[in-house]
């Protein structure tokens, strides 16, 4: 089968590879569409230990099932899936925050993830997929599902229901602008992007209504914001979230671009400021999240771009060249 395989620092190849094997209790997917990750161009660049050349990236995905060795999975039916691989039985997995396992892996880390013709998983990773929902759609389910964990995670700290906050999302790509989708369904009226990609800020002015700006060249509003997400995660945005947040307020921390960096420690003792943290989604996050999608919740999808896996290695250069408008790019590779 053909995989596109991350070979070395900014290069990725179209390459032979082995179809999956299973053992028992797993599937084979044909993986019908895959999205490129924000965490995928990070090991892309070479910014990630933990994944090493010669690994297939890609845990955005949607298939259908060709082979399994579970009996509620059959040839034919359609799937999204938890890249996490979970235990099942430690304290976090009990508790229904499996997001936290202490012994989970990942496929497209730990294991050969989904930028190729198929792909092996463990059949307790599926989710079902309705007919009514395409494959390209359906392969939003892992990053609309990282926004919607964050901002549901929030509310529980928020002093006022989320309508009435002023909110600032630092970030327009795919996290950001599903949290900008999912935020003006939740009923914010006062929402504003940065962005730094003036064709990303378009589209995001486009699809979400929302006003939109360049923080390189204006910084957002100082002690403004109930609530900030930050879906960058650079020192920069860091010190920008603390910032922009009203004395009481929320930030909420999604993204990981730098692993570590000083932060207003005084602002956030002084103005108490809630700061958290978040990691991914739990499976009841991503089964609510294709009902979300089949529903429309976060809007018709048409800032996606599509493109064949054949062309994988173009569209990893393309985003890291900033060329590309959508906030999403998604690889079919059956085309």
């Amino acid at each position: 089968m053909k995989a596109l395989v991350y070979t070395q620092p900014n290069e990725v190849q179209l390459l032979d590879r082995p179809e999956p094997t299973m053992v028992p209790g797993d599937v084979v997917l044909r993986i019908d569409a895959v999205g490129i990750c924000g965490s995928d161009m990070h090991a892309y660049h070479g910014h990630d230990p933990r994944r090493k050349p010669g690994l297939v990236l890609g845990h955005e995905f949607s298939g259908t099932v060709v082979s399994s060795m579970h009996p509620l999975w059959q040839e034919g039916m359609r799937a999204t899936g938890n890249p996490l691989i979970v235990c099942g039985h430690c304290e976090y997995c009990v508790q229904g925050r499996d997001n936290l396992c202490a012994h989970r892996t990942m496929v497209g880390m730990t294991r050969p993830g989904a930028f190729a013709q198929q792909m092996g998983i463990p059949a307790g990773c599926l989710i079902p997929l309705p007919d009514s929902l395409g494959s390209v759609e359906a392969a939003l389910t892992e990053p609309g599902a990282t926004a919607l964990h964050a901002i549901n995670l929030s509310m529980k700290s928020l002093v006022r229901p989320l309508p009435e906050c002023r909110v600032l999302v630092l970030g327009g790509g795919a996290i950001g602008m599903l949290a900008a989708l999912l935020l003006r369904h939740y009923g914010v009226d006062r929402l504003a992007v940065a962005e730094v990609n003036p064709l990303r800020r378009t589209s995001i002015e486009q699809h979400a209504r929302c006003a939109t700006f360049d923080p390189i060249a204006q910084g957002p509003e100082e002690n403004a914001f109930d609530y900030v997400i930050d879906a960058v995660g650079s020192a920069r945005t860091r010190q920008s979230a603390l910032a922009a947040v009203k004395p009481g307020g929320v930030v909420m921390h999604i993204g990981l671009q730098d692993w570590a960096s000083e932060i207003d420690m005084r602002k956030l003792t002084l103005a108490e400021i809630t700061l958290l943290g978040t990691y991914t989604y739990s499976t009841a996050d991503l089964r609510a999240t294709v009902a979300a999608l089949a529903r429309g919740v976060f809007g018709d999808l048409s800032w996606v771009e599509r493109r064949p896996l054949a062309d994988g290695a173009r569209a990893f250069d393309d985003l890291h060249h900033g060329r590309v408008a959508a906030a999403k790019l998604v690889l079919e590779p059956q085309h």
